[in-house]
């Protein structure tokens, strides 16, 4: 894989992830109660998608860090393998609460039933993806492969994320903020991090347009 397929392969993935996400999130807000089955099941599959699509992205990226400078391959390399770890994380608890949906007789909010999964993608997840985040930033601007805002706003975007790692000792009430399963906790930064993942994405794909000549150690902005 040459530099300008991993450019434009590192940002389709990153855009569909982040534009898979982006529908997902809202459909935790339609029903004030527990949502029917179809809503539950249907943002878990979205959920899903995205996933898949980070992995992608996730592969890309170390590819295209090894490219750009072979020197920062084990940075890539460390943010493809707390992305994997952070995928597959949100993929355990997506299949628990999918699972638990299935099998019960009536509607349920698996975010408040199945106590295991608010931990995973709570205070486990924003731990996974903060190391996640810390080690794209860094790698970014060492090999000034994208603009220096793509790499600093990960860096805030990690500490965003480290801010709610304690929240498990805070209760299980998803109406409320810094909850172990709250809004803050889950939605607001699954938001976050879908706007920066569509901004990365979309940066990337169109650097493979400006990529430095065959032969340069890096773009250069």
């Amino acid at each position: 894989m040459n530099e300008t397929t991993a450019r434009r392969l590192t940002g389709l993935a990153g855009i569909a992830a982040a534009t898979a996400f982006i529908v997902e999130v809202p459909l935790y807000f339609i029903y004030s109660g527990p949502p029917p089955d179809s809503n539950v099941l249907a943002r878990l599959l979205i959920a899903m998608i995205a996933l898949a699509f980070l992995i992608v992205f996730v592969t890309a990226f170390r590819e295209l860090v090894k490219r750009v400078n072979p020197a920062y391959e084990w940075a890539g390399t460390m943010a493809f393998a707390t992305g994997l770890v952070y995928a597959t994380i949100t993929l355990v608890s997506s299949g628990l609460e999918a699972g638990a949906v299935i099998a019960a007789d009536h509607p349920i909010d698996p975010t408040i039933t199945v106590s295991g999964t608010y931990i995973l993608y709570g205070a486990i997840g924003r731990l996974i993806l903060a190391v996640f985040l810390i080690t794209v930033g860094y790698g970014i601007c060492r090999t000034n492969l994208l603009p220096r805002w793509t790499g600093r706003s990960a860096y805030v975007l990690a500490g965003a994320n480290l801010i709610f790692v304690p929240s498990l000792f805070f209760g299980n009430n998803p109406a409320h903020f810094y909850a172990a399963n709250g809004w803050g906790t889950t939605a607001l930064m699954g938001a976050l991090l879908s706007y920066w993942l569509l901004a990365l994405g979309i940066s990337t794909y169109r650097s493979a347009a400006r990529r430095a000549p065959t032969g340069s150690p890096a773009l250069q902005y």
